[in-house]
């Protein structure tokens, strides 16, 4: 697996982490959830379920990369 991989499924991310697709760079901020998925706002990313994928381009959770503050 390379490094790239792997992103999305850590649970070390604290509630407001907003990561970034390595795609196509959609973020996804858990303050504004995902209204395509039906996600309400204040869903942290470790809270997503395990089908969810990326709005913009269907790419999974494991290709999204925490965004520095």
């Amino acid at each position: 697996m390379s490094a790239f991989e792997n992103f999305g499924v850590r649970q070390d991310l604290t509630d407001a982490t907003r990561l970034e697709c390595g795609i196509c760079w959609t973020v996804y901020d858990p303050a504004d959830g995902d209204d395509v998925a039906q996600i309400p706002p204040g869903t942290p990313f470790a809270a997503l379920p395990e089908e969810w994928h990326c709005p913009n381009c269907d790419a999974p959770k494991s290709k999204f990369m925490t965004i520095e503050a």
